[in-house]
């Protein structure tokens, strides 16, 4: 089933939803991380439609986000430019998804300064990744491909062409929130024994709030800077088919083992 099915029982209301295409998204007990920021992401758009564009959200993903959800959103504070808004998932009466998100009207630059271009720049390989592996919810909707010469262990660093196989139909912004933490953690390469990984939170910045892209394809990193005590501290990044990079992130994830 489609983005757009998955999303389609969101009418900007309050209450419970029940959501037929969960199945196909969903990561063990709970909706895959990105598809579960983008219902609330979608409910908040939905409820307040008249918002200026996406700047920065942060979500915490606190427990399982099943087939059925109470959605709540409320407007927490809005200023002359920038308006922040809360939105919860919760399944069983309890939270299961937190997130806060600021959307900010444009204003005259005071500051120019555009982030470090990725060198060496991987093209776009022929050969796709993995079709046949990995979790259900990722064969079934995305397409990977390789963005790195290094393969097992090593530099605590994951690099992927990625798009989804299906268009959603959606606004550029919503395709990054359901994009961007598509990626195993860096530190899965530097994991000493094979176990489960959960992510625990996301913080991003959207860096263009029009971005767009060539054939779907964008490129994601996912890189551990520190990792120890069971956690690691990940920085997400994902740039356009022509490397402007659009979204920039930090995630804190769970290592198990």
């Amino acid at each position: 089933m489609s983005v757009a099915e998955l999303l389609a029982p969101l009418d900007g209301r309050a209450g419970p939803i029940h959501l037929p295409a969960a199945q196909e998204w969903m990561q063990g007990r709970t909706l895959y991380g990105g598809a579960s920021a983008l219902l609330a992401y979608t409910a908040v758009i939905r409820a307040f439609p008249d918002l200026p564009p996406l700047r920065a959200a942060q979500v915490a993903f606190v427990g399982p986000v099943g087939d059925t959800v109470t959605v709540r959103t409320e407007i927490v504070r809005a200023g002359r430019n920038v308006v922040q808004v809360r939105s919860e998932l919760l399944c069983d009466g309890a939270v299961a998804l937190s997130a806060f998100w600021l959307f900010g009207t444009a204003r005259d630059p005071n500051a120019l300064h555009a982030p470090v271009a990725l060198a060496p720049w991987p093209d776009l390989p022929d050969q796709s990744l993995g079709s046949d592996k990995g979790p259900a919810f990722i064969v079934n909707n995305f397409e990977l491909r390789r963005a790195q010469a290094e393969r097992g262990s090593g530099a605590p660093t994951v690099r992927r062409w990625l798009r989804l196989k299906q268009p959603t139909g959606l606004d550029p912004v919503s395709d990054l929130v359901l994009l961007g933490d598509t990626l195993p953690p860096g530190a899965m390469r530097a994991m000493q024994r094979l176990g489960p990984i959960s992510s625990i939170n996301w913080s991003f910045n959207i860096l263009d709030p029009e971005p767009r892209t060539q054939d779907g394809w964008w490129l994601g990193e996912t890189a551990s800077e520190w990792a120890d005590h069971g956690y690691s501290s990940e920085r997400l990044r994902l740039w356009s088919a022509d490397g402007r990079q659009v979204l920039a992130g930090m995630q804190s994830v769970a290592v198990f083992g």
